[in-house]
């Protein structure tokens, strides 16, 4: 194990001398303080990731001392040492916090051992940390504009409630993140958040997906398999897409969001769940209503709240601050060359149309950052990469002419990019019937409209 900074806190010099020798012995950083206060002056200095305590000493005792560090660092790991241990003080100790409670005179093997689950237990809690900091990161909002203010505002008030929401913009505008905003501000944030792509799964699979099976309730049915709202029990269901749900999952749904049951493909027996559910759409659903694709009832049920999201272009002030997040995020997940987007980048990029919004910026970020034929990211990179001039209207990519792109692997990408829109184009923009004409499964085809943020032009 690499060094570690241990801070040994203990009134008797003889006991102090043998642990620094002990650690120091097994590469540690080992650092002595003859009474709890001197131990509290340290501390702070010398940010220890492991302390061993002495319970009884003059003056400040041990468990008063603990407190105090706690109180300093509620992260702080320290074990307990005692040679007049009880029960009582154990658990009094654990109660205050501490990680363990050794009994004097010290057993080597036995320290050594807590020693290591100590550090262990401090790895672990620090990868955690980090882990739920990229994952804040990745599911951030980013921007001040007036047009995010509102959304978050809404967030705020709505977040503790456990209404339902209807998240209703364009495509790649960041409902999912609303999702997970509201998610997190609500009363079931330590519950799971699962989310559920209507428009991704088959139509014959959707209520297996929503509400699980049982096994041999059809074919390929080996085994029984609960459905979305069994895992999200406890938590939030986010329905994205909603407005691509059959009406025969939409019967279903129905009556789930008003029994709060759910009942399994093939099963008979009801299964209670406390699920909030959000709902996301960028159709228009009182028009799928009126086209008898959408239940008016289910309508109701889901759209208790709606927030809107707006599209880049209503915030173009919010570009630079979402450059600067997915320039740092892209170059620390993917291992992508940090670049800096000159200011005469970001506002190119801030005068154009962005169709598929953020989705799309964070795209073009990363395609930049890639080609880009400096260590900074220019003007000219933007109009180069992207195509284009800086007007509004401006078509975002260059899909006249891929044999522009300055490599080969980007040539490849554009072709795709200009195949894959020409397709749809020509199947009016029916998902899956292109994805059926060209021989691919649709969830790949919707991979690839996300990646390349593809949108239907307006009519």
């Amino acid at each position: 194990m690499t060094a570690q900074r241990i801070l040994v806190i203990d009134d008797e010099a003889g006991v102090r001398d043998a642990l620094k020798q002990v650690l120091a012995y097994e590469g540690h950083d080992v650092r002595v303080a003859g009474s709890g206060g001197e131990g509290l002056t340290v501390y702070p200095e010398f940010r220890p990731h492991l302390v061993f305590l002495d319970v009884k000493m003059a003056g400040l005792d041990g468990l008063d001392t603990l407190s105090r560090l706690r109180e300093l660092d509620p992260a702080a790991t320290v074990v307990m040492i005692s040679g007049h241990g009880t029960i009582a003080t154990a658990v009094e100790a654990t109660q205050r916090g501490a990680f363990d409670f050794l009994e004097k005179p010290l057993d080597s093997d036995r320290l050594l051992v807590t020693v290591r689950n100590a550090l262990n237990q401090v790895v672990l809690t620090h990868e955690n940390q980090q882990f739920k900091l990229a994952a804040d990161v990745a599911h951030a909002m980013v921007g001040t504009s007036a047009a995010l203010r509102g959304v978050r505002a809404l967030i705020d008030k709505v977040g503790p409630t456990p209404a339902r929401v209807l998240i209703t913009g364009e495509n790649g505008s960041g409902k999912e993140l609303v999702a997970r905003a509201i998610h997190a501000a609500s009363p079931k944030r330590q519950g799971p958040f699962i989310e559920v792509n209507c428009a991704a799964i088959p139509s014959e699979l959707i209520e297996s997906e929503l509400f699980g099976h049982m096994k041999g309730s059809f074919t390929g049915a080996f085994a029984d398999r609960p459905g979305k709202f069994e895992l999200a029990d406890g938590g939030t269901l986010f329905l994205d897409e909603i407005g691509d749900l059959s009406l025969s999952a939409q019967a279903k749904m129905l009556r789930a969001l008003q029994e709060g049951e759910v009942t399994r493909v093939g099963g008979a027996k009801a299964m209670r769940v406390d699920v909030r559910v959000l709902a996301a759409t960028n159709k228009d659903l009182e028009a799928e209503i009126a086209a008898g694709r959408f239940r008016e009832d289910l309508l109701y049920r889901l759209n208790v709240v709606p927030i809107v999201v707006p599209p880049l272009r209503e915030r173009p002030g919010d570009i630079p601050e979402l450059v600067a997040h997915f320039a740092s995020a892209i170059a620390a997940a993917s291992g992508v060359p940090a670049r800096l987007f000159e200011a005469s980048a970001v506002e190119r990029l801030q005068r154009r149309a962005w169709p598929g919004n953020v989705r799309e910026l964070r795209n073009a970020v990363e395609r930049l950052m890639i080609l880009a034929a400096g260590k900074s990211v220019a003007a000219s990179d933007v109009d180069r990469i992207l195509g284009g001039g800086g007007d509004a209207a401006a078509p975002v990519s260059n899909a006249d002419d891929p044999f522009s792109a300055p490599t080969f692997e980007a040539f490849k990408l554009e072709a795709e990019r200009v195949f894959l829109e020409g397709k749809l184009r020509q199947h009016d923009w029916n998902v899956s019937e292109t994805a059926r004409v060209l021989d691919m499964p649709r969830s790949n085809l919707y991979k690839k409209i996300e990646r390349y943020g593809l949108t239907r032009e307006p009519s």
